[in-house]
């Protein structure tokens, strides 16, 4: 009888984590063309929520596209990031 794979928990982390950061890369090369983007949860007050939801509209964007437009701002990519 073959032996049964491992199985990580959902919420496991690899113990490389420079690999487990750059999953996503190699998901790209399987699919050429492909837009890779990755789900980000944080809290925020009721409140915070919505003036970010009422800054959106008042912009015409949605929030994930302010929200992505900000971070891009404040995390810009340093000489060592791979594209």
């Amino acid at each position: 009888m073959s032996e049964r794979p491992i199985r990580r928990d959902f919420a496991s982390r690899p113990a490389d984590p420079e690999h487990w950061i750059k999953a996503a890369d190699v998901a790209l090369e399987h699919r050429p063309g492909a837009v890779f983007t990755a789900r980000l949860t944080i809290d925020v007050t009721p409140e915070l929520r919505g003036r970010i939801k009422v800054a959106a509209f008042r912009h015409g964007v949605t929030v994930a596209e302010m929200m992505r437009d900000l971070l891009a701002r404040e995390f810009p990519p340093t000489s060592g990031d791979q594209p």
